[in-house]
């Protein structure tokens, strides 16, 4: 006979919101609902209203999961050369992207939108972590190769460069243009310094 294991809160609710993961790389947000989130994980309406209070409430803590799991699948490697750390969280940030591509254009299109000040402060909350952290994780010799100067208006303009590195990734993603991801990646990697150091100057 099989020993039904009973999971605590903390586990439930971390279990649901995988699940939450999983229906919107196939659907958009407005396609998901409770109804089809209990049918899904085979739980009553009412232990989700239990969790999360309701549809929205669910989507943010599932879009809150998604933008630390980026932040984390993009956590620079330990490694000398700024440049290297950069490519690679940029080959890691495509591959992120890549692998939860119906999600993540429903939550950037989302954000964008409007529609949602709730989901837009999540989105810009995780952008603007993993643009700060490209200076918090570097020396100032280290920008300096850039001809990059840690100021208010350097991550001003990085959070300009990663909206752009977003944009052409889901556009090459979409239609690779004869460009290999390689080409891709080392031109995404140096834009930036191209980027801040004429703010620099």
């Amino acid at each position: 006979m099989s020993t039904r294991i009973r999971l605590s809160p903390e586990d439930r609710r971390a279990q649901l919101i995988a699940l939450g993961v999983e229906l919107i790389a196939t659907r958009t947000l407005d396609e998901v609902s409770i109804d089809l989130l209990a049918e899904e994980a085979g739980v009553s309406r009412g232990l989700l209203y239990h969790y999360f209070g309701g549809k929205q409430e669910f989507l943010l803590a599932v879009l809150r999961h998604m933008a630390d799991e980026l932040f984390l699948a993009t956590a620079p490697v330990d490694h000398p050369d700024l440049v290297h750390r950069l490519r690679v969280s940029l080959v890691n940030y495509l591959g992120f992207v890549r692998d939860h591509h119906t999600a993540y254009l429903s939550f950037m299109q989302t954000a964008r939108g409007g529609s949602s000040p709730e989901v837009r402060a999540i989105y810009e909350d995780g952008r603007g972590a993993l643009t700060d952290r490209i200076f918090d994780s570097a020396t100032a010799d280290e920008l300096a190769v850039f001809g990059i100067a840690d100021t208010p208006s350097s991550r001003l303009f990085a959070r300009g460069w990663s909206a752009m590195v977003e944009d052409v990734l889901m556009a090459w993603l979409d239609d690779a243009r004869g460009l290999t991801e390689d080409e891709l990646i080392d031109s995404l990697t140096f834009s930036l310094g191209g980027v801040l150091g004429v703010v620099a100057r």
